[in-house]
């Protein structure tokens, strides 16, 4: 499997530097375990020649692993800091420790940002813009950040591809795909699976470089709060923006993560909190559509010109969550249940929302977690429930049952969570409950209002109509094709494989077994009638030691197969 490193990483250079600073910090043994100490230039030897110190010996696995990243730069940067939204795929102390992962990189030389722009967008960098700085306002790990003024006059910020981030990041995809199926089949029991953790990195990291999915995400969130003056995303210039370039409106205020708490009075925190967290409650719980990282160092707010704080606006909608009207259904059900003590409408939402066996449900385990969980929120009102400790309960219970919960579902969690501790930091007396009381309303009265029972029934009733309608097509079809001897029944036998890769295996054994015991036979008794004879015979001697030999050989040769089957 090692001459295959090369071809997965496309640089043999880069397989062995990571390979290097795995064992720099202590997982030699895991690189020794997967035979990839055999790619080092020097192998076992340079295992020795880089084994950590006691100090990194001694530091947690987690806290490793993210020394590890920081050293192997922006792909595995980005690599953690995406799976720290994912505690679904890996586990708890991995996704702490991983969101301390800092983009902590040098910014490219103005000049070369400047050409990238330019090979964007052409000849309509000119007409476009009247100037754009070249010293970057921020510069993460795949791209940086400038401001520029348009020909009318209008403040933007463009953030641009870093150039050639899409090769790098595909290169080390494709080194870290290889490696995570050779851990998944070397190791059971991880508690995640490697291979899904890296594919669902790959899709977002797509995501988050392709710029237009980001403006386009921008645009319908600006929309959907062009009624609120209190909440505001950035307008977005799609004529100067591409796939590596996104060009939006400079927002003048102060971002809320490197803005001391006390530079705001008591009721401008007061305003800050309730505007995001109904803009955070809305979009999860009324919308669907919402924006699933909204730490404070993706809202600024905004001042006026005596320096007050008014409205937020929301930057960096990279990463969002859709939540479709299924899912919302789901949603309702665990806070009805979960209110109304109702132990099997939860346990139907976990079965529907993870695609479990639904023989779980009569799993004991399994139905005292459920109703333990029920147990924390159960007969309290609405207006007392604490919706983003309930749903991260919920998704507590299902990991301790190897249950995964949609990506979505997930991304909503983080969402509510990270408001709700943007609140408790800046304003810890504002009632978050209250505040999200309304949304909680609308979502159960899209649910159980007599209106949404009247459009199920009707809609059931519609459904039923269309199959009693088809019911005597499709059976003139069975009838016909019976008549014609066209019928036909085809089983599908599952949990045979093994067995029958079991039997061919002991088939052909016991035919290899046969020739060997004839071989030795037939051998035995040439070598019988050469003694038995007046005199010797050669022929008799080589046919005899050439049926040994051929024995000898195919037993061999069955031994190595029964290894390796």
């Amino acid at each position: 499997m090692i001459p295959n490193i090369p071809r997965a990483g496309r640089n043999l250079r880069r397989a062995h530097d990571v390979l290097r600073v795995l064992v720099r910090y202590g997982f030699s043994d895991v690189v020794q375990e997967l035979g990839l100490d055999r790619a080092l230039h020097r192998g076992r030897r340079t295992l020795r020649l880089e084994r950590a110190d006691a100090e990194i010996i001694r530091e947690p696995r987690a806290v490793r692993l993210r020394r590890a990243l920081e050293e192997l730069g922006p792909t595995f940067i980005k690599f953690g800091q995406i799976l720290s939204t994912r505690p679904d795929l890996i586990p708890r102390d991995w996704v702490e420790e991983f969101s301390k992962l800092q983009d902590d990189v040098a910014q490219l030389p103005g000049k070369v940002i400047l050409d990238q722009i330019r090979t964007e967008l052409g000849e309509k960098v000119d007409t476009l813009f009247a100037s754009i700085e070249p010293e970057a306002l921020a510069a993460a790990s795949i791209a940086q950040v400038h401001r520029a003024r348009l020909r009318d006059g209008t403040e933007v910020v463009l953030k641009v591809l870093r150039p050639g981030i899409r090769r790098v990041i595909n290169a080390d995809l494709e080194l870290m795909e290889f490696l995570a199926q050779l851990v998944e089949r070397h190791f059971e029991d991880l508690g995640f699976s490697p291979v899904e953790a890296v594919d669902q990195f790959r899709r977002e990291i797509r995501r988050e470089m392709d710029y237009t999915i980001e403006a386009r995400a921008t645009e319908r969130m600006r929309e959907d709060f062009a009624d609120d003056p209190n909440i505001d995303f950035p307008r977005v210039f799609h004529e100067a923006s591409t796939h590596s370039v996104l060009c939006q409106e400079y927002v003048h205020g102060r971002l809320l993560s490197r803005t001391p708490v006390e530079e705001f009075s008591s009721e401008e925190r007061l305003a800050i909190v309730r505007n995001g967290t109904h803009a955070v409650f809305r979009q999860c719980l009324e919308i669907g559509f919402f924006h699933a990282d909204p730490h404070p160092g993706n809202i600024i707010v905004r001042t006026d010109e005596h320096g007050r704080a008014g409205p937020i606006t929301f930057i960096d909608c990279g990463m969002t969550g859709h939540i479709d009207p299924k899912t919302a259904e789901h949603l309702a059900d665990i806070v009805q249940g979960t209110i109304s003590g109702d132990l099997d409408r939860v346990i139907d939402v976990v079965i529907a929302m993870t695609d479990a066996d639904p023989m779980i449900a009569m799993n004991r385990a399994f139905r005292a977690d459920v109703w333990e969980f029920i147990g924390y929120f159960q007969n309290i009102t609405l207006g007392s429930l604490h919706m983003g400790r309930l749903l991260q309960e919920f998704f507590d219970k299902l990991q301790r049952h190897r249950l995964r919960c949609p990506a979505d579902i997930v991304f909503l969690i983080k969402a509510l969570t990270t408001i709700e501790g943007v609140g408790e930091s800046i304003c810890p007396e504002f009632d978050i409950i209250a505040e999200a009381r309304p949304s909680l309303e609308k979502l159960l009265h899209r649910r159980y209002s007599l209106g949404a029972l009247r459009m199920r029934v009707q809609n059931s009733m519609i459904a039923y109509a269309e199959m009693a309608e088809d019911i005597p097509r499709q059976f003139k079809m069975l009838l016909t094709a019976a008549h014609r001897h066209k019928l036909t029944l085809n089983l599908q036998h599952r949990g045979l494989h093994d067995v029958t890769r079991t039997v061919e295996h002991a088939s052909r054994n016991i035919s290899r077994a046969l020739v060997i015991t004839a071989l030795l036979v037939a051998s035995s008794v040439l070598i019988l009638a050469d003694k038995a004879g007046s005199t010797r015979s050669v022929a008799l001697q080589i046919g005899a030691w050439v049926g040994f030999s051929l024995a000898a050989l195919i037993a061999i040769w069955s031994v190595t197969l029964g290894r390796n089957p």
